[in-house]
């Protein structure tokens, strides 16, 4: 450990640490176990504090922060129930490969284990939901645990990390301000250098007729958007994308196929039932995605991923290649030959026609469909979309193309009802100058409501879109398919006036009903860079289609068109 003749607190090493870090902005909500290290934050001319007003909110302010930018996100919450409060983001995180810390306060070391005021195990909590956490007991000690933590969030797959910060540490000063050696092995934080064989993985694509990309959200954090690209134009590939990868591949791109899994394209599934050569790229064979041992049947399967846990986890592939995905495709591209896929192509292209995306748009009633494809169109594709979760959520992804990364927060693997309007909050604080929407329903947005007052104090130009019919409209939709029509505690006997909500923080409002109000609802939503909240009123019994019903496969994908299967 190297040290300096100036002793300074624990509280306010932290906040240097976070300063050489690069943290320009943080989440959080003060209490008095974190207090003495808020006193030293008061201070810091780098470091920008968002006061949220409630710390799950923090979290997922910190993961849309950190999702749309590719940074680390930082969230601050006090002892007991403000750490706990954390939980549901950290689970989301990890779930999810996002980089956040969390710094939590803790009741002084002489006090912990003594059911104390606002006391809590954190640290023992949060062991199973969390890459590194660590309970600093001395501020010597802090500047190591930092350091470990930050490397292991950023590092490897990337995920969530926590450090318990007793209150007495704060105050005890120290000289130690950089760790000389740490006690965690390289390999938890270093790239590791690709392990396999790329020629082998590029000759088994070239001879395939019929290949597939799957790509997942893996390619966002690896920043091998440009790497996935090249890939499929050399090899002729169609590409078909997870709901965390939709950015990772232009949505808009020929050889595109959009999202497979429970409600993904039907072409894109049909392509997974077709193709001969399946390459994951990032994506770990999720249950939405694939049944075990009935996802691509006809085809040799292929893996390539930074965490190796994910090897033949949940379907067993041929190839496996062990490293950052950037680095794998890099050292794959040399060898992969073009070759003529002109019949696969030409499949692709007839799957598209007779399989699309389809609705039922007659009437005088909105669809959230047909709204969300005016959005996009007058957005060009170019806002940053963040999600709750439910039919809104897969509506999004379905009528939203993306073609860039970092563009798209969802939570995809927790499924995390509440996490869109913090996602978009702290999404437009790391890009203050893009359009930031957030879509989410009358279920959903009611999780984290209290966060617009955040948006109110900071002024934040956030747009959300209400899709309201008075339901939890996914539960819904499987009551009515698989319930039959039970509609057990789904329906809302009391929705609050949205509107004069939102008008109650000084957000700008507009409720729509009929088809004949779209075109002012968009415009209004849209009309400048300011906050503005459109309550678009759907029919409760509209559903999501595509779909394969839970614990089937792709086989048993159910479109649009055969609605009249699942009543039977």
């Amino acid at each position: 450990m190297s040290s300096t003749t100036e002793a300074i607190t624990g509280g306010r090493l932290m906040v240097e640490l976070l300063e050489e870090a690069g943290v320009e902005i943080v989440f959080g909500y003060p209490g008095g176990a974190i207090l003495p290290f808020y006193d030293e934050l008061y201070h810091s001319k780098k470091i920008k504090h968002i006061l949220v007003r409630h710390e799950q909110g923090a979290i997922h302010m910190a993961e849309g922060y950190a999702r749309s930018t590719g940074k680390l996100g930082v969230c601050i919450a006090t002892s007991g129930p403000g750490a706990t409060n954390l939980i549901t983001g950290l689970t989301d995180a990890k779930l999810d490969s996002i980089p956040i810390l969390a710094i939590t306060g803790q009741v002084a070391t002489d006090a912990i284990g003594t059911d104390a005021f606002q006391e809590a195990d954190i640290f023992g909590i949060t062991i199973p939901i969390t890459k590194y956490n660590a309970l600093i007991k001395k501020a010597d000690d802090l500047s190591r645990h930092f350091e470990e933590a930050i490397k292991i969030a950023m590092g490897g797959r990337p995920g969530p990390v926590l450090l318990d910060f007793p209150k007495d540490v704060q105050l005890e000063k120290t000289t130690v301000r950089k760790a000389t050696s740490l006690k965690i092995a390289p390999h938890h934080y270093e790239r590791p250098k690709v392990k396999g064989d790329p020629q082998e993985f590029a000759e088994a694509l070239n001879q395939a007729k019929r290949p597939l990309l799957y790509v997942g959200g893996g390619a966002i954090n690896s920043f091998a958007s440009a790497e996935i690209k090249a890939l499929a134009e050399k090899a002729n590939a169609p590409v078909t994308t997870t709901l965390m990868g939709l950015g990772a591949f232009p949505g808009t791109h020929p050889l595109s196929v959009g999202m497979l899994g429970m409600h993904g394209t039907a072409y894109a599934n049909k392509a997974v039932l077709e193709c001969d050569y399946i390459l994951n790229l990032g994506a770990r064979f999720d249950d939405r995605v694939a049944k075990y041992q009935d996802f691509a049947p006809n085809a040799v399967r292929a893996h390539v991923d930074i965490d190796a846990a994910e090897f033949n986890k949940r379907i067993n592939v041929d190839y496996i290649l062990h490293g950052d995905l950037k680095d794998a495709i890099r050292e794959i591209l040399p060898f992969v030959k073009g070759g003529d896929r002109t019949s696969w192509i030409e499949n692709i292209q007839s799957l598209k026609k007779n399989h699309p995306l389809d609705f039922d748009n007659s009437g005088d009633s909105i669809k959230p469909q047909d709204f969300l494809q005016r959005v996009y169109a007058k957005t060009k594709g170019e806002a940053i979309v963040s999600t709750d979760v439910g039919q809104h959520q897969m509506w999004a992804a379905q009528y939203y193309l993306f073609d860039k990364p970092n563009a798209w927060l969802t939570s995809g693997g927790l499924g995390t009802m509440g996490y869109g309007l913090p996602a978009a909050i702290g999404a437009k604080f790391g890009n203050p100058d893009k359009m930031v929407i957030c879509v989410t329903g009358d279920g959903s947005f009611q999780m984290c409501i209290q966060e617009l007052a955040t948006i109110a104090q900071s002024q934040l130009g956030v747009k959300i879109l209400l899709f309201n019919n008075n339901f939890l409209g996914m539960v819904r939709q499987w009551q009515e398919l698989f319930y039959e029509e039970r509609f057990s505690e789904s329906q809302w006997t009391y929705n609050p006036n949205f509107v004069k909500l939102a008008d109650a923080y000084g957000i700008p409002a507009m409720r729509i009903e009929h088809k004949s109000e779209i075109e002012k609802g968009v415009e209004f939503f849209l009309k400048d860079n300011g906050s503005a909240l459109i309550e678009v009123m759907i029919p409760a019994e509209e559903k999501v289609f595509p779909m394969i019903p839970a614990g089937k496969s792709q086989q048993d994908l159910i479109e649009f068109k055969d609605l009249g299967k699942l009543k039977k």
